[in-house]
């Protein structure tokens, strides 16, 4: 698909293998199937607009995506690629436990 080859793609798809190496293609990969336009939605917009946009770096970025994975409760592959990624972009063992210690107390404590 010609789509994958703009800079804008690239730039997408480098963001995404930052945060694990391999990751655009496996992405691009199980989102073609369920929809031929999806992949370059996801790469393009969510990696490249979104993530790409300065003003935070990446670090931050993964603990708040962490952050709101865990407080959304029904997101469990995502939390745990996003809680790894955000160990390959220099977030410690001790920030993630303190994120999932933060997000229990607002997203409520099981009791």
């Amino acid at each position: 698909m010609s789509a994958y080859t703009t800079e804008i793609s690239e730039h997408g798809k480098k963001i995404m293998n930052t945060l694990q190496p391999g990751l655009a293609d496996q992405v691009i990969s199980k989102l073609a199937e369920l929809d031929d336009e999806l992949p370059e939605l996801i790469v393009n917009y969510a990696f490249a607009d979104v993530v790409g946009r300065p003003g935070l770096d990446i670090k931050t970025r993964e603990m708040i995506t962490v952050a709101s994975l865990i407080t959304s409760g029904n997101a469990q592959p995502q939390l745990e690629l996003h809680m790894r990624a955000s160990l390959n972009v220099g977030v410690t063992e001790k920030e993630l436990l303190e994120i999932v210690i933060q997000m229990a107390i607002y997203a409520g404590v099981p009791i």
